[in-house]
């Protein structure tokens, strides 16, 4: 082993061993909807809780709808909580390609040029023009961003080392509020490119803005 190799090693233990791990959040394909296009698909209903998720006031509800593209359909995807003033599909890539949707890679909200989607009920059916796949970030708390030394919008690189194939995600946005719970989110297509497991963590290794 060289001097640059066991520099390396040495830095990669201290961070390991200074640096809590990063819960890992794995996001399955779901919706989030107005309160106006919920009152549509679901008539005369109100959103009800199904389990608490980890970001406070974030829940997933009972109710499902039918995703439908040109191609096909995705059926029993989960309406998450509370409303949002846009209506907004998220989906894995391997989703869109199934449904003949090309997703652009986004971060929630960000819907400008978004293609439209079908949403399908019992009861109704609408068109969103917001579906997007999901652009990897960590939820933080702003004392964690403090400690991390990452503001708001910052691309960082994070490292997974406990699943089943090691891998580094570069280009995670840091999303610091003070409401937010330590927690990195990527969706399915990227979990299973590192194996991960439900225990898996993550650590930040640098910013790579």
């Amino acid at each position: 082993m060289n001097d640059n190799e066991l520099r390396a090693l040495i830095k990669q233990i201290v961070e390991e061993e200074t640096q809590p791990g990063i819960p890992i959040g794995v996001s399955n394909h779901h919706i989030h909807l107005s309160e106006e296009d919920f009152e549509t698909l679901f008539p005369g209903q109100k959103m009800t809780k199904f389990k608490n998720l980890r970001q406070p006031a974030d829940f997933a509800s009972n109710s499902k709808v039918t995703v439908v593209g040109p191609k096909g359909e995705i059926p029993g995807v989960r309406v998450l909580g509370p409303y949002r003033k846009q209506s907004q599909v998220e989906l894995s890539l391997t989703d869109g390609f199934q449904i003949g949707v090309n997703l652009p890679v986004r971060m929630s909200g960000n819907l400008d040029g978004a293609p439209s989607v079908t949403l399908k009920t019992d009861a109704a059916e609408i068109t969103v023009a917001g579906a997007i796949a999901a652009k990897r970030h960590v939820h933080m708390s702003l004392e964690d961003a403090k400690k991390y030394g990452v503001k708001l919008g910052d691309n960082i690189a994070v490292e997974v080392t406990n699943g089943k194939r090691r891998l580094v995600f570069n280009d995670v946005v840091a999303r610091p509020r003070e409401d937010f719970v330590l927690e990195m989110h990527i969706d399915t297509d990227e979990a299973n490119a590192a194996g991960l497991s439900k225990d898996s963590i993550a650590r930040i290794i640098s910013d790579n803005n």
